[in-house]
């Protein structure tokens, strides 16, 4: 079954509970939020992408009344911004990680972080500038490499970005967050077959973390196979965040469909003047 870009970036943000993109940062990790993928940060032991809406919003105020107290804590500070992001506050999140960036100018995670943080708000090519100014050809870093495939993808240049993927697993084979990352790729561009392949792969390794797991359920269930994809979901979510999950994807792709049949039938109808 075929997708789109509305579509993918719609679906993410409902099984991750936010996160745009994809920007998996290893990431990505965010990355992201992927913009990702080893959890963006963690609040009572509780990992961000399997909180509901409210555990969320409540750890995003935590975790702000801790920033206020220690702005310059890279790791806190970082955090906060994905926070922020999945809780739909793209604005602040960038604002965060701007400061960040401005005390950190030359720390690599930071400006990751920060390009990732730009892209998510649309902003592709200073998002670009800051993660090619994080990297180091002589010691090339394969998050970076990452986030700014990530990044390209946004922009639809997927032949550049799959390069780049593919050098990043060169650098570090098997790592969950490049493949999950490359499998969003083929999301992206409607190749669901080829995306749950790196999806599964991405999955299977040790250290795959959650929202690696909820983007394979996510694949599944764009091909219509729901009640896999609640089982999968299911083990990262809570039961009953699982199946809201997958019945706002059944809506979801229902109202695609509806879409696509009015098209077609406007297509069919007569040209009048």
């Amino acid at each position: 079954m075929p997708t789109n870009r509305r579509m993918n970036v719609t679906g993410k943000r409902l099984v991750t509970t936010a996160l745009l993109m994809a920007l998996a940062a290893g990431v990505a990790g965010c990355g992201t939020s992927k913009l990702t993928t080893g959890s963006i940060g963690r609040t009572s032991g509780k990992p961000l992408e399997t909180m509901s809406a409210s555990e969320l919003h409540s750890a995003t105020t935590r975790l702000g009344e801790s920033y206020a107290k220690n702005p310059n804590d890279k790791r806190l500070a970082t955090n906060f911004a994905a926070a922020l992001q999945m809780d739909g506050d793209a604005d602040q999140s960038l604002a965060v990680m701007r400061k960040l960036a401005i005390a950190y100018p030359k720390d690599r995670d930071v400006l990751a972080a920060y390009g990732k943080a730009l892209a998510a708000n649309g902003q592709f090519e200073s998002a670009l500038d800051a993660v090619r100014r994080a990297q180091t050809p002589e010691y090339p870093d394969w998050r970076l490499m990452s986030a700014e495939a990530a990044i390209l993808d946004q922009i639809g240049q997927k032949d550049e970005a799959r390069q780049n993927y593919r050098k990043a697993l060169d650098l570090k084979p098997n790592e969950p967050s490049i493949l999950s990352n490359l499998g969003m790729s083929y999301v992206l561009e409607g190749d669901l077959r080829t995306a749950e392949t790196y999806m599964r792969s991405a999955a299977q390794q040790p250290n795959a973390d959650s929202r690696v797991r909820q983007n394979l359920a996510l694949v599944v269930g764009l091909q219509g196979r729901f009640d896999e994809a609640e089982k999968i979901a299911s083990q990262e979510l809570s039961p009953e965040q699982a199946q809201a999950n997958v019945a706002y994807l059944r809506q979801m792709l229902a109202q695609q469909n509806a879409w696509s049949q009015l098209k077609d039938q406007d297509k069919g109808k007569p040209a009048t003047n």
